[in-house]
């Protein structure tokens, strides 16, 4: 087979068909990381450097926050969910945008077309397109909304106040369509719809609950990416082999990330679900990628490479994102032993 264009090769992946190489991308690359591999340059310039297949532009890395207390961190995101900066990209919620119904009364949602939102994304079309898969990242209708009500409430209103959350939903998924269209219209090759439904013990809430408050919401993205010609894909971290089902019906593309700290073995999800769904995932990046040694790295890839590459329809990345608390070293590792024993035909 002829050397495909890392855009192809992630195609083909997506298709369930085999490409020259497994492709490989993450969700995020913490700067920690790439500055320790290739000091001081751009995200870009190191996509390319380490030739990942994608590069992968994660939304709420490019928002603008209203700073409330800069001593301490905390800020207002554009939903107006107060947070506060952790040592990761994401900042963590600490205080609820609508403590009660009546706080819908007034809400203004934001707005999705703001120019700035979209200037990292399109600079990586116009560089890479063609060539390198671009993804655009939309977090999850579920997830935004579990912040903006704060977990407790959210997951008491879904039994008792099921309107609050439809109401809810409706407002993020409004923001959510237009937000893809704009990012498809600009020329996104892929969406990755990010945000978890599950813990390492199981869904959240109940499947049926899953069902409505989130897949619902999910269908009309997907439905919104297909009628477009663009793929969709899904990450959510946790056990999510009572719901995995849902993620089929509603018409993904690639389920990311298979992850292995709850249970979720990707040799039993392609043969179950390797037919129908492209498997993205799964090397360890809690314990292996932060505190393993690079030789037990690559034998990890070997296995996952072993279990889920035959036929095609494998992606392999991470279980999550190369956090910052993620050996330099590893990830090299990782994407090194990604393109030794990711060559078709496989030979393990």
């Amino acid at each position: 087979m002829r050397k495909l264009t890392n855009l192809e090769r992630v195609f083909r992946a997506l298709a369930r068909q085999e490409p020259d190489y497994v492709p490989t991308f993450e969700l995020i690359i913490d700067q920690k990381v790439r500055d320790a591999i290739l000091p001081g340059a751009s995200y870009e310039d190191f996509i390319e450097f380490m030739d990942i297949d994608a590069a992968v532009y994660y939304d709420w890395a490019y928002d603008r926050y209203e700073t409330l207390d800069e001593a301490k961190g905390i800020i207002r995101d554009k939903f107006g969910t107060i947070k506060r900066w952790s040592t990761e990209v994401d900042p963590m919620p600490v205080e609820a945008a609508i403590k009660s119904e009546k706080d819908l009364d007034n809400y203004v949602p934001p707005d999705p077309n703001v120019p700035w939102k979209y200037e990292a994304l399109e600079r990586a079309i116009k560089r890479f397109k063609g060539q390198r898969a671009v993804i655009a990242t939309a977090v999850d209708v579920f997830y935004i909304v579990n912040e903006m009500r704060g977990m407790a409430d959210h997951f008491i209103d879904i039994i008792r106040n099921p309107e609050l959350i439809e109401r809810l939903n409706e407002i993020v998924l409004a923001y959510n369509l237009q937000y893809i269209r704009n990012c498809i219209e600009l020329g996104t090759d892929i969406i990755l719809i990010s945000g978890d439904y599950a813990t390492t013990i199981g869904p959240m809430v109940s499947p049926k609950h899953i069902e409505r408050f989130a897949i619902g919401p999910l269908k009309k993205q997907v439905e919104e990416c297909k009628k477009h010609g663009v793929p969709c894909l899904k990450h959510t971290d946790g056990d999510i082999w009572s719901i995995f089902d849902m993620f089929i019906e509603a018409g993904l593309d690639g389920i990311h990330p298979i992850d292995p700290e709850s249970g979720m073995d990707i040799g039993e999800a392609k043969a179950k679900y390797g037919d129908h769904i492209c498997l993205i995932g799964n090397i360890d990046c809690g314990h292996l990628l932060t505190w393993g040694t690079e030789e037990e790295v690559r034998q990890e890839v070997k296995e996952c490479i072993k279990k889920a590459g035959a036929g095609g329809g494998l992606i392999c990345t991470s279980s999550n994102s190369i956090h910052s608390g993620v050996k330099p070293e590893n990830y090299l590792a990782m994407v090194k032993a990604i393109r030794e024993y990711g060559k078709y035909p496989l030979s393990l």
